[in-house]
């Protein structure tokens, strides 16, 4: 098969444990893109915190994309333009902000280069704050502030209080939202039918391939629907175990340049 595109997550796939892509992975990412191969960057992150890595990998010079929110928005990264965005329904904020008041979870959401806080900030929305290299702006009254168009929110906390809050958020929301985990202390609130694989098809229908064409990379619970459609679906080393299940190839970890074996094995050979 004569792959195209390479989708890849960034934390845990991508980037090593110190949230780095190391020098040999960035060269060949960048020697596939000169030949004609996309690349795109597929996370759960906010758009701002994928964009200094899309620069290091000059996805806006070689026409490559940036799928942030696990695929509630798609960029074109050369010329900046949505491909593809979806948004929560203004109305259900206020419910989630009483559902994660109750249930003792934390929520935040995102505004520009800001991740917005509606509860006291907690270790798990600091986390999220270093990793995408954003300030944290607490707010009094999320339901009240939060009043625009946003890709999606995010509660934090220990896993077990998270999934009595997941229960409750299924049961109200189920045919209106997207509710996930992709840590075991985030969980992701989206709107509706939107993961990593529906945007990805969307992208591929756009540009004109198929999904037999895409290599698909990830570690995380939030990758697997991306790594089954995929022509050649890839786990690291380091994934959850129901990850390497769904996977057509194992590859090294973050840490031994797994993305850089993949590139090496698949697209240079």
């Amino acid at each position: 098969m004569s792959y195209k595109l390479i989708a890849l997550d960034i934390d845990g796939t991508l980037t090593n444990s110190q949230k780095i892509i190391t020098q040999p992975t960035k060269e060949a990412l960048l020697d596939i893109q000169k030949q004609g191969f996309k690349v795109v960057l597929a996370s759960g992150r906010p758009t701002p915190g994928m964009a200094g890595l899309a620069d290091d990998l000059c996805l806006d010079q070689y026409g490559s994309y940036v799928l942030s929110y696990n695929g509630a928005k798609i960029t074109d990264w050369r010329s900046k333009e949505v491909v593809f965005q979806k948004t929560l329904p203004l109305s259900v904020i206020p419910d989630l902000y009483k559902y994660a008041l109750e249930g003792g979870a934390g929520i935040i959401s995102y505004e520009n280069d800001n991740v917005v806080a509606g509860t006291p900030i907690d270790d798990y929305m600091m986390i999220e704050s270093r990793i995408n290299k954003l300030d944290i702006k607490y707010v009094e009254n999320f339901p009240e502030y939060m009043n625009f168009p946003t890709n999606k929110c995010l509660m934090t906390g220990e896993h077990t209080v998270l999934r009595k809050v997941e229960e409750r958020l299924k049961k109200k929301f189920k045919s209106l939202l997207s509710i996930y985990f992709s840590e075991p202390y985030f969980l992701e609130i989206m709107p509706q039918n939107v993961d990593k694989a529906q945007s990805l098809l969307t992208l591929l229908n756009t540009i004109g391939l198929t999904s037999e064409e895409m290599i698909c990379c990830g570690d995380g619970f939030n990758d697997i629907s991306m790594i089954e459609i995929a022509g050649l679906g890839v786990a690291m080393e380091n994934a959850q175990e129901v990850v390497k299940t769904a996977a057509d190839y194992i590859t090294r970890s973050n840490d031994e340049d797994g993305i850089l074996h993949v590139i090496q094995k698949f697209i240079m050979e």
